[in-house]
């Protein structure tokens, strides 16, 4: 299928509805699982990258904050925010863009939406441990927090990892009761037993595995001790900035405790809440058999998950080739085209300047021409080229 990139210089563009159109095309599951395999992949070459915590601006309402990263060859980098109140404004809670750029020349070749992605990416991640490091036969799990999430976390584990049954609790029933509108009749959902319950502790009684998506930013403890039944896998995605919190860290004494980039973790997740040397073990480890992950069945296990810039990597390369392939978004001119790479100025100089620049190689002087001394003005010049009634500019 031809694509709309027609040279070098083109930047593809990929809006919301292209990103939808990647997932409706080839469905949620395979999706979910593409994605996933690229986080995987990328994380085993963890060395190959130039890391760096995310750079965040926090305000009263939010957060903005910006995730670079490279290998040799590619650069990514996502901007995306966080406001819990915006939904009383229209607008969603998470909301995000992305690049991906040549390393070699810094030319972007993608700009793309990072909302949906993101969501699934989340997911994907979210997978990707909990394969590492749940119990082998894990069938149930506990949803804490029925946002704008939610459904991508809940197809993620019914098709990645089995589970076969979801018990849900959010403080606000409209979130609940919009995750059951989605699942319910929805092929994506068949097989997967939904269960609303009436507390987070009735939740997570009997479940597996435990995942934590809210919005609050608040030092919350909506996990405590003695609420988890051993061997339990706990999912913690929703403490990811300084301040916002979900685990009582109590759970974190009695847990092994895992995370994506270290130095991150420790200022925003719910690692936060420990003293400087609480060990941890970073999931790339466990993923390059480098590190033990669950050290037997009745252990606790924690992915203290606060979204990193290798996970955006993957989503952008993973969309990037969806999209060449199905022939999705469009190409637009990002960076100027320029006759002279070295001549910026010929984007903005004025018509009278070009067609002047074109007369003065076209006039032909008289005969009786002689060029001016050096320190002659532009009147002079004028004078003595007043035969051809060309006027210079003043």
């Amino acid at each position: 299928m031809n694509h709309p990139l027609e040279t070098r210089h083109d930047t593809l563009f990929l809006s919301p509805q292209d990103v939808a159109d990647i997932v409706l095309r080839q469905g949620m599951p395979a999706t979910l699982r593409g994605m996933a395999d690229c986080i995987r992949q990328d994380f085993l070459r963890w060395t190959s990258f130039d890391k760096s915590a995310r750079l965040a601006s926090h305000s009263p309402g939010g957060v903005i904050e910006l995730m670079p990263i490279a290998d040799a060859h590619t650069y990514s980098f996502k901007y995306v925010n966080g406001h819990p109140m915006n939904t009383a404004q229209g607008l969603p809670t998470v909301m995000a863009f992305g690049v991906l750029a040549h390393v070699a020349t810094g030319m972007p070749m993608l700009v793309s939406e990072l909302t949906l992605a993101t969501a699934l990416r989340t997911a994907a991640t979210s997978a990707v441990a909990a394969r590492a490091l749940a119990r082998p036969g894990s069938r149930v799990m506990a949803l804490i927090g029925n946002g704008a999430q939610s459904e991508f976390q809940a197809l993620a584990f019914h098709h990645l990892l089995g589970i076969g049954e979801i018990r849900l609790f959010d403080v606000d029933p409209e979130a609940t009761a919009k995750l059951m509108r989605n699942l319910q009749a929805n092929l994506d959902a068949a097989g997967l037993r939904v269960q609303v319950c009436a507390s987070v502790r009735d939740a997570v009684r009997g479940a597996d595995i435990v995942t934590t998506v809210t919005a609050d930013k608040a030092r919350a403890a909506i996990i405590t001790a003695g609420m988890l039944r051993p061997g339990t896998h706990l999912n913690a995605v929703g403490g990811d900035c300084p301040g916002k919190t979900e685990i009582h860290p109590d759970v974190l004494l009695a847990a092994k405790v895992f995370v994506e980039y270290e130095p991150q973790t420790r200022t925003e997740g719910d690692l936060q809440q420990m003293p400087p040397g609480f060990a941890v073990t970073e999931l790339w480890q466990v993923l390059a058999g480098e590190q033990a992950g669950r050290d037997h069945d009745a252990q606790l296990t924690v992915f203290d998950s606060v979204g990193f810039a290798l996970e955006d990597f993957s989503a952008l390369r993973y969309l990037h080739g969806k999209a060449l392939g199905f022939g999705l978004g469009a190409a637009i001119p990002l960076i100027p085209q320029l006759d002279n790479p070295k001549d910026l100025y010929q984007l903005v100089r004025p018509a009278s300047a070009v067609a002047w620049g074109q007369s003065l190689l076209t006039v032909s002087p008289p005969s009786n021409f002689a060029p001016p001394a050096p320190d002659h003005d532009l009147r002079q010049l004028r004078k003595t080229t007043s035969p051809t009634k060309e006027r210079l500019p003043t």
